[in-house]
């Protein structure tokens, strides 16, 4: 059954002028974005953009998904289909955060949710509307299947990643990056399967920005397919998110398979889905995370309470401006979402400012990404959200904006 387009969708995706860096550009236009792209509820708040804000996505992670895809992959030249689609059972939490690492380069490959073996209406038009074009590191593949209780769409050249259990998935997934780039990695994130999911979350950008695979151990322990691996690898740097996650025996172990370093809370800190996210956005050591302690950057926001839409969205950090996944969280009443006070913080610190020296024409802006509609962020915060990238005139002209130091 088709969906049917809203209109503020279409228009967002045809004509939004997406900013960072200094730089704009328009998403291409044309009868394509006319077809069906997401689902959005009736009264359309999904497809509403403001001045420093682009919303993508409707009411479930399904259709974030989709839309993400789209606005990535429009589908309309050669240049704007990608290789490859990753399909992953939106039930299997940790294989569709393994799989986030295929968002990165070579293979650049959105992903899209199946609920079982079944395609939602959504997914499939998405993948038919984007009409993969194979990728040779994969075989001439155009979807990569995770898992097999992930759908297997017919009419399609399908590679499928069938282990069982999500840390063999996962070192799956890292074996099939490493083919497509031609090299063993260096680099891995590990996190807790068993974690929450908002506190992992991030984590599926930070892989698909870096090209780390994401490896996963259990709170207690270190699997077999796992451990195996990063034997393999021999001494990678290790990545933990989320390290509060993880028992001292487990970190220990890691720590005789390669050089473990810390990104958010270690052992006995309380961690919230706000902090870990700005955590991972500050993060850089060396050339490896975002760094990002000053303005000029795309950003990505989604409500903790939907952790689907990390790996959904991860195909946003690895692609246009780049963004980190920040995370907002319910307050009440319910279903009243708002922006925690960390992250309010944080975003003063990299908001631009521009002085009579430097007049914005020549400044560098911030662009955030909302991600599903006003029950997942309302429209009042995106309008706050707003607000706070918006780039705006320092106080003397010798006044530089404050940032925080590098962790």
């Amino acid at each position: 059954m088709d969906v049917p387009a809203p209109r503020l969708l279409a228009a967002v995706l045809a004509g939004a002028v997406l900013t960072g860096c200094g730089k704009s550009a328009t998403l291409p236009s044309g009868g394509g974005l006319g077809t069906p792209i997401a689902q959005v509820i009736p009264q359309g708040a999904a497809g509403l953009a403001t001045k420093n804000t682009t919303r993508l996505g409707g009411s479930d992670p399904a259709t974030d998904a989709a839309a993400v895809a789209r606005a990535v992959y429009p589908g309309l030249t050669i240049d704007t289909r990608p290789q490859a689609v990753v399909l992953v059972d939106e039930h299997d939490w940790p294989s569709a955060l393994a799989a986030s690492a295929l968002a990165s380069t070579p293979l650049n490959a959105p992903l899209l949710y199946s609920g079982g073996s079944t395609l939602p209406a959504v997914s499939a038009q998405a993948l038919a509307a984007m009409h993969p074009t194979g990728t040779a590191q994969v075989g001439g593949a155009q979807v990569i299947r995770i898992g097999t209780a992930s759908a297997n769409p017919a009419g399609y050249h399908t590679y499928t990643l069938a282990a069982t259990e999500p840390p063999a998935l996962a070192v799956e997934v890292a074996r099939l990056e490493s083919r497509a780039r031609g090299v063993a990695p260096q680099q891995v994130i590990v996190l807790a399967d068993d974690a929450p999911p908002a506190l992992v979350m991030p984590a599926a950008g930070l892989s698909a920005e870096s090209g780390a695979p994401i490896l996963l151990v259990s709170g207690t322990a270190v699997p077999v397919a796992t451990s195996t691996e990063l034997r393999s690898l021999h001494r990678p740097t290790i990545y933990v998110v989320d390290p509060s996650a993880l028992s001292s025996h487990v970190l220990a172990e890691l720590a005789h398979l390669g050089a473990v370093k810390r990104i958010g809370g270690g052992p006995g800190v309380e961690s919230s889905p706000a902090g870990n996210a700005i955590a991972v956005a500050r993060f850089a050591d060396g050339a490896f995370g975002w760094g990002i302690h000053e303005p000029g950057h795309g950003l990505v926001f989604a409500n903790a309470s939907r952790p689907l839409d990390g790996p959904a969205v991860a195909l946003l950090s690895a692609s246009g401006d780049f963004g980190p996944l920040l995370l907002l969280e319910d307050s009440s009443p319910p279903a009243q979402t708002s922006i925690p006070p960390a992250l309010v913080e944080y975003l003063k610190n990299i908001k631009p400012a521009y002085s009579p020296q430097v007049p914005p024409v020549r400044g560098v802006y911030n662009h955030g990404w909302l991600i599903g509609d006003e029950r997942a962020i309302s429209t009042v915060t995106q309008a706050e959200i707003d607000t706070l990238l918006e780039t705006s005139a320092r106080a003397t002209a010798t006044e530089e904006p404050s940032l925080p130091l590098a962790e």
